[in-house]
């Protein structure tokens, strides 16, 4: 993954237009400005720059791509937040929104990590990085000093246990029903030490633990019963992504190569690459059967894989605009959300083979995708200095029986 850059020159668009993701409340007013949304659609697409640490990936990537139907409705609209902003830190990482109900979402907002409540349309501050963020219980290892102007580049949140990752490998835990931090570390002292992505889980014995990719091309897995380091492994290359199995038996770990690899979960060792992307990948997810897992690449696509036969994967996904930063399956299996860098979520009917989908189309930079753990909510977050959001869908359901008997 790339050091932080002055990335914001890459994005052409004018504030004002950037107001598109409005359109899904049905008020931006296109019919006052000088340009049709389908026309500035269409300019969007055609300028919008795609960064690739590969040159011409994504174009050659494309004739592997599997046509997909569009059309499908399996999350209808709710609310467009414009009193959440949500931000992003650094651009290739788009993991920063966490929904632990279908009414509870947490996010970053600039220096703040923020829980809003659909239920109350309220915001509350859960952490404030920029001060001294210090841990209130001692454990060893946690660094009692803790961190100050703390730049948080990734985030967790699963239960009531919440990880935020910074850019020098800042480790901060906190459990959101107690007061305070439980714990702090510093994962390394790596100038290349920032921590790309996290992923909490329950291990076999029931204790949770949690997993920290980091640019020193570490995968690191901490205790949180215990609160201390149990594994480390190293790669030959920045970890940007680590998915967990849901037997727990197998890690899929993507970075700045393009390839993957399959890892045994216990001892780091490497199972089998994944070959078929042509770039570096930020996005991995299993899907709750334990078979099929999905990756993503700066090449544009998302490549579905079934582990029972990794010579090649089973479909290729196209995005619009650039790489595929982040995806989510829903807890039931039956959807997958892909996000691009902007303006495009692709939802997927898992079951119809991936053929059929749903394309969620607004303006806007996306900081993250989350589903609710019971798959009713769909929470998307859209960075823009000015106008950054937070979207709610909600799960269509046919009551059409329920209602007969009213």
């Amino acid at each position: 993954m790339m050091n932080m850059i002055s990335w914001i020159i890459r994005l052409p668009i004018p504030l004002l237009l950037m107001l598109g993701e409005v359109k899904i409340s049905r008020g931006i007013p296109w019919e006052r400005l000088s340009v049709t949304r389908e026309k500035y659609r269409k300019t969007r697409i055609e300028q919008y720059k795609n960064y690739e640490n590969v040159p011409q990936s994504g174009e050659s990537s494309e004739k592997e791509c599997k046509p997909t139907r569009k059309g499908g409705n399996y999350y209808e609209f709710w609310r467009n937040t414009r009193s959440v902003k949500s931000t992003i830190l650094h651009f290739q990482l788009r993991n920063l929104v966490w929904s632990s109900t279908k009414h509870d979402v947490y996010l970053m907002s600039h220096f703040s990590i923020i829980h809003w409540s659909s239920l109350t349309c309220k915001k509350t501050e859960v952490l404030d990085v920029y001060g001294h963020v210090a841990p209130c219980e001692k454990h060893p290892g946690s660094l009692l000093e803790g961190f100050t102007q703390t730049q948080v580049s990734t985030l967790a949140v699963r239960d009531k246990l919440l990880i935020a990752g910074g850019f020098q490998g800042e480790l901060i835990c906190k459990h959101l029903d107690r007061p305070g931090v439980s714990y702090c570390c510093r994962t390394t002292y790596d100038d290349n030490a920032i921590t790309n992505a996290v992923e909490i889980y329950d291990s076999p014995s029931g204790a949770v633990h949690f997993m920290a990719s980091n640019n020193d091309c570490g995968v690191r897995d901490f205790d949180m019963e215990k609160f201390m380091l149990s594994k480390h492994f190293s790669f030959p290359w920045p970890v940007n992504h680590t998915s967990l199995s849901p037997d727990g038996k197998l890690l899929i770990i993507v970075g700045d190569n393009p390839e993957g690899i399959v890892v045994d979960s216990q001892r780091g060792k490497t199972i089998t690459p994944l070959q078929g992307h042509l770039d570096f990948s930020f996005a991995s997810a299993w899907h709750p059967d334990g078979h099929i897992f999905a990756t993503g690449n700066q090449d544009k696509t998302c490549r579905i894989w079934d582990i029972r036969n990794l010579s090649k994967s089973v479909a290729v996904l196209k995005g619009n605009l650039g790489a595929i930063r982040s995806i989510r399956f829903t807890s039931d299996g039956r959807f997958m959300a892909m996000a691009e860098p902007a303006d495009f979520v692709h939802v997927y009917d898992v079951k119809s083979g991936y053929e059929k989908e749903q394309e969620i189309d607004f303006f806007g930079e996306i900081s993250g995708v989350s589903f609710s753990p019971d798959t009713e909510s769909l929470f998307i977050g859209v960075w823009d200095r000015t106008y950054g959001s937070l979207l709610q869908y909600n799960r269509c359901r046919n009551y059409s029986y329920l209602d007969s008997m009213l």
